[in-house]
């Protein structure tokens, strides 16, 4: 396994990572099925242009009656300049358009400060919010970031407002948000809990997984560990079931090769199990995952 103490994608039948690596671009693509779709693009332009087009499309539909927001991520990043010049330059009037962020850092009993380098709200205020004009933004009581106290966020997904987009990655964990593997003590000392109960997890403070630690510190830290908080708040399982669709970039920025064959597989063939967490969309009704083909890479073994 890669971390002891914890669950982790290492832990399933050898015969379902062989089949995973032995996956081509094309394989993948046939494993679309009935709720669950592959798309593969050619050029990063097309693949982040079709990203921020995802956000366009949903916020074209609220409507003072009918609000609609989307729930993103931080990883990928690269389409929120380009969400943000498509809506000036379509004059696209925001006002009833809502936002959840799907997690942040948690240091103690906190979540960041929007002041810290790393945070998320800073993030999305410095590439996405802070870009749009200022006649056509979302207002600020419809941008809903996740705290250490989760119960004013947990209700914004209980207000009635209609969540038509899910974005995010896949972090070399098989995680999307911070949705990890769990440790292996207590009652999962000897299995991980079931896709079931897995399902019933909401908005809540979790320690990451070790892998997602070393991951982040990669992306955000210059391989500083120390520098990365080892707990988060993230959006649950029972969040992502209130959205019509949950669609998954990946340039090959983030995961491996591997990794993005792995859970295509578990997904397009219903192998759920929660030492993969993102194995459990094979259980949501409209999933599309998005590849880079040039980030796509192979699985041979080679030195370099």
């Amino acid at each position: 396994m890669l971390a002891p103490g914890w669950w982790d994608f290492t832990t399933l039948d050898d015969e379902i990572l062989k089949d995973a690596a032995k996956l081509t671009p094309e394989d993948m693509i046939g494993l679309s099925r009935e709720g669950f779709k592959v798309v593969f693009y050619d050029t990063l332009e097309d693949f982040y242009l079709a990203e921020a087009l995802e956000y366009i499309t949903a916020w074209k539909q609220a409507t003072d009656s009918e609000p609609v927001g989307i729930c993103g991520p931080i990883g990928p990043t690269e389409q929120l300049p380009l969400v943000a010049r498509l809506v000036n330059e379509l004059k696209l009037d925001l006002s009833n358009a809502h936002f959840w962020s799907m997690d942040e850092w948690v240091v103690g009993d906190k979540e960041i400060s929007p002041d810290n380098p790393i945070s998320f709200v800073r993030a999305y205020d410095d590439l996405l919010f802070n870009r749009i004009d200022k006649e056509l933004r979302i207002p600020k009581a419809n941008i809903h970031y996740p705290k250490a106290d989760t119960t004013e966020y947990i209700k914004t997904w209980n207000s009635g407002i209609r969540c038509a987009l899910m974005q995010g990655g896949q972090g070399d964990v098989k995680h999307w948000a911070f949705n990890d593997p769990v440790k292996r003590e207590g009652a999962y000392k000897d299995n991980p809990p079931s896709p079931e109960e897995y399902l019933k997890l909401g908005t809540r403070v979790v320690d990451l997984h070790p892998v997602t630690c070393m991951q982040n510190a990669r992306t955000s830290a210059g391989g500083v560990v120390t520098g990365i908080p080892t707990r988060a708040v993230t959006v649950g399982p029972v969040e992502t079931w209130k959205t019509e669709k949950v669609s998954i970039w990946q340039a090959g920025v983030h995961d491996n090769p591997f990794g993005q064959r792995l859970t295509a597989l578990m997904i397009g063939k219903k192998i759920m199990d929660s030492s993969v967490p993102m194995s459990l969309l094979a259980a949501h009704p409209n999933v599309q995952f998005n590849y880079y083909r040039g980030g796509i890479g192979h699985c041979g073994t080679e030195m370099h």
